[in-house]
């Protein structure tokens, strides 16, 4: 068997056994968590602060040693929260090598005739994948937060009008609405638990969910704490806003969606059609890559067409509401 077809598939087994145990460690803590939710609720039907399940990973333990107060670890953690990923930094990290392997690999198995070009290439790629996912998993998270501030704030309106407090109220959104509202409003309510004051616990959320409206509302909440006033209509009022915000940004999205879907094709379709031709005809694609500086030179300056198209494109459909 040639070397490159044994370290390929050496590759790609000890991909899919971390995606194996990352999903049956996923599952298992699922399970633990709704098997605690049986015993966490109070006479008060208020539920307790769940202690994180901590996962044996003699790798991802060693790396949180080695990167323990390093500022780039702290940044990446935090987008970590962001994106809701249950995994620690040495885990991420120790997942991005393995793209990063397995990537390069990869490159140089499907282009052997230039070496080390494809595979710097597939490294690359591989180094990206993990971050650009955890992008994506922060901006639906984002997204779906948003959505929900709405009927967070009339749920939370209702509740400081029926008598609650402002706490109290907390633990009824938590306890009624979806995540990730509820999630986060959780944390609030149990960061207050442990001794933190409910400035600093909106102010970890707000570190947590990078929103306008967010902001807008732990501004009146601490504006209402240090001078007083009617927080229910305040909040009533920025409910409103936000309601209307989020209706004029869903037309803003139909009517853009035309432009976008240009974009998404104007990226896609090079790449599709250099990716099918390769596969029908590789002796025709690699002429592309082994002809010398005229090839590359066209690989470039395409690349870089379709990048100054994407920007551009999403430059005019981005439209602040």
């Amino acid at each position: 068997m040639p070397p490159q077809t044994l370290a390929l598939i050496l590759g790609g087994v000890a991909l899919l056994i971390l995606i194996i145990g990352f999903v049956m460690s996923r599952q298992s803590s699922r399970a633990v968590e709704e098997r605690l939710e049986q015993f966490t609720y109070t006479g008060k039907e208020e539920k307790a602060a769940q202690a994180p399940t901590k996962r044996a990973s003699p790798v991802g333990d060693t790396l949180n040693r080695a990167l323990e107060g390093r500022s780039f670890a702290q940044n990446l953690s935090t987008q970590l929260a962001r994106a809701d990923m249950k995994v620690t930094v040495g885990e991420f990290l120790a997942v991005q090598l393995i793209f990063v392997i397995f990537g390069g690999v990869l490159g140089y198995i499907l282009q052997p005739s230039t070496g080390i070009v494809f595979a710097l290439l597939g490294a690359v790629v591989g180094f990206f994948a993990p971050r650009m996912y955890m992008g994506s998993a922060q901006a639906r998270r984002l997204k779906a937060f948003d959505n929900q501030l709405g009927d967070m704030l009339n749920l939370l309106v209702n509740g400081l009008r029926s008598g609650y407090s402002v706490t109290q109220a907390m633990e009824a959104v938590a306890h009624e609405m979806p995540q990730p509202v509820s999630t986060e409003i959780g944390r609030v309510v149990q960061e207050m638990q442990i001794g933190l004051t409910m400035e600093q616990a909106l102010a970890n959320m707000l570190r947590r969910i990078q929103s306008d409206d967010l902001d807008l509302i732990v501004t009146a909440i601490n504006v209402q704490r240090e001078v007083g006033g009617n927080l229910a209509e305040i909040l009533e009022t920025i409910s409103h806003t936000i309601r209307e915000r989020v209706r004029i940004k869903g037309e803003v999205s139909v009517l853009t969606a035309q432009g976008r879907i240009s974009m998404y094709v104007l990226v896609g379709l090079p790449i599709a059609i250099t990716l099918f031709l390769y596969l029908i005809n590789p002796t025709y694609m690699s002429r592309m890559f082994t002809s010398g500086f005229c090839g590359w030179a066209m690989v470039v300056c395409a690349g870089l067409s379709v990048t100054a198209g994407y920007f551009a494109i999403r430059k005019i459909v981005s439209i602040e509401v």
